[in-house]
This record gives C-alpha cells, structure tokens and sequence, in this order.
C-alpha cells in the first residue's frame, strides 16, 4: 500500500457540497486526523499529518467529473518546478504533493514582499503550459505560493479551457504599475475581499485603469482613516 492510503478511510467520511454564485464549496464532517489547508468554488484540500508531504483535493460530488480531467493536465505537464506533483486520481479525489508557502492572498494580508521573481516564474510558467499544449488561465493569487522567493502555482483543473479569463495579466500590470504603494504594508482583509468580489463582477465593458482608480480611491480612503 503506497503511504498516501491512509488518509483515504477518513476522507470519505467528508462530505463537500457546491454552492451556488460562484462560491466557496461547504464542507460537512471533516475527521481529527485530517486538517483542512484550502478551499475553493469546486473542490477543498485535506492534510493528514500522518502523511504531511501530501495534500488531497477533494471535489463536490457535482463536480467530481473534474477530477479526472485535472489528473490528465497534471501528466501533461509532467515533471516541473512550478507545479504540484500528482500521485493518484481516484472518483472524487486527487492526491498531490503538499506544496509549503503562502499564497500571495496572504501576502497581501500580511504584508509579506512579494519579489518581481514570482512574476518572471508565473510567466515561463505559463510558456511552459503553452509548449505542453495546455491553456494557463484562472491564475490568481489565492493560486500561487511564494516558496523561497519562487513562485509555485496551484490547481491546474482549467487549463483543458479555452479563452483567456486575463486574471493573470490584470494582476501583472497591477503589479508592475501599484504594488510599490503596498509592498510591505498589511492589508486589511475586508478590503481585499471587496476588491476581489468587484473584479469577479466585472463584464464585457471591463475596464482595467477604470478598476484600478476604483481601488486606489478605497486604499486612500482606507489609509485616511487610519
């Protein structure tokens, strides 16, 4: 029996129901021995400390169909610096390995540097999602870990997608042109979540220096209370 087994008696006990809007997934049941690490609109991710250098993403069973075709996009990529490594697939579960790190959500919260090196990993990264025939896209920054000054991305289920959602090239201009006005401040969680909820709003008319006036007009009037 391979040691990521051991976990899988106790991961059936949970149950993960999807929400509706695009919302986080609700999770029913989660046993002492299994701690959860992450959450999401399809899926939330399990740890065992028995076995701490895997990670298990289990699905909702309304999208468990993904769990194959995420599987699929893990051996395309094979073996890469900038991606999870991934063990077994199996109904409703994919085992992974356990990628250390904050995401830079958290960074953002905690006011931890994010390094311009991440942005340079994200774009080979996503070069190298292209040479393997895949579509790199719903890139965020709940999705990508600083690991040592690296960057290293999570949860590869869409990129079996077509269409450019522009996640990423939103967050690297915004990056390139603002990040100098928060690196190394904590931000407030209320505010992130409302300028994440504005984004995931936006329409066709989407406009990116229209957005961003929007939320540096909310950190002015955020810092004036301060």
């Amino acid at each position: 029996m391979n040691d990521w087994e051991s976990a899988i008696q106790s991961l059936s006990k949970i149950t993960i129901h999807s929400n509706p809007k695009n919302q986080p997934v609700t999770i029913h049941g989660v046993p002492d021995d299994l701690k959860c690490i992450g959450v999401g609109t399809d899926a939330a991710v399990f740890q065992s400390p028995q076995v701490p250098a895997y990670a298990y993403k289990k699905y909702a069973a309304d999208k468990k169909e993904k769990v194959k075709s995420e599987a699929e996009v893990y051996e395309k990529l094979g073996a890469s610096p900038y991606f999870s490594k991934c063990f077994h697939a199996h109904d409703d579960i994919l085992v992974i390995s356990y990628e250390e790190g904050p995401t830079l959500f958290d960074c953002i919260l905690q006011g931890i540097h994010i390094p311009k090196q991440v942005i340079m990993d994200v774009e080979d990264a996503r070069e190298y999602v292209r040479s393997k025939g895949l579509n790199p896209r719903d890139i965020h920054l709940k999705n990508i870990l600083l690991q040592q000054g690296r960057a290293k991305i999570l949860d590869v289920s869409e990129y079996i997608q077509p269409g450019n959602d522009y996640r990423w090239e939103h967050l690297k201009k915004g990056y390139e042109l603002y990040y100098h006005l928060i690196d190394g401040k904590p931000i407030p969680f209320r505010l992130v979540e409302t300028v994440r909820k504005w984004y995931n709003q936006r329409n066709h008319h989407f406009s990116f220096d229209d957005f961003s006036r929007k939320v540096l007009n909310l950190l002015y009037k955020n810092n004036a209370h301060d």
